[in-house]
């Protein structure tokens, strides 16, 4: 009987009752950011309160080189993306999302000088949640269960 069970483990014969359900996933894009021209005074990592939007808010690294770079922002992808490598996803930063950044940024550095932001990188990571989607897995909008309220204790 024994092999039986190892035979079924190896072909994914598994009762359907056992199998692990994962949850959806939401993607989002993050931009980041490289300052320039400007003396960056910061000699450890930065992070801020997080985005209630999603994110960990806009902090501040450093790389080897002495580079201090912010990001990741939050910019949601659609929810139907399902993070396949043949989805058109613009890898470009979004320019236009400087001013945020400025505005984030200032909330701990108000020194940044207009200007010395300069697009960088971006990149794409999974949540377990959508902001804008009331049905996702890991948020609720309620404290029926007694733990913290937006977050789900189940």
């Amino acid at each position: 009987q024994q092999n039986d069970a190892n035979d079924n483990l190896k072909n994914n014969n598994h009762p359907k009752d056992t199998r692990m359900q994962l949850p959806k996933q939401y993607y989002a894009k993050g931009n980041y950011f490289k300052l320039e021209n400007q003396k960056s005074p910061f000699t450890r990592l930065i992070y801020p309160l997080p985005d209630p939007k999603g994110g960990l808010g806009v902090h501040a690294t450093m790389d080897l080189s002495g580079s201090t770079r912010f990001g990741p922002d939050v910019q949601w992808l659609p929810p139907d993306f399902d993070g396949s490598e043949d989805e058109n996803i613009d890898w470009n930063v979004d320019a236009e999302r400087s001013k945020l950044f400025y505005d984030a940024i200032r909330e701990y550095w108000p020194g940044l000088e207009d200007g010395n932001l300069v697009p960088d990188y971006t990149g794409v990571r999974p949540k377990l949640w959508n902001p804008d989607l009331r049905n996702s897995c890991s948020k609720s909008d309620n404290n029926d269960d007694g733990g913290d309220e937006g977050v789900s204790n189940n």
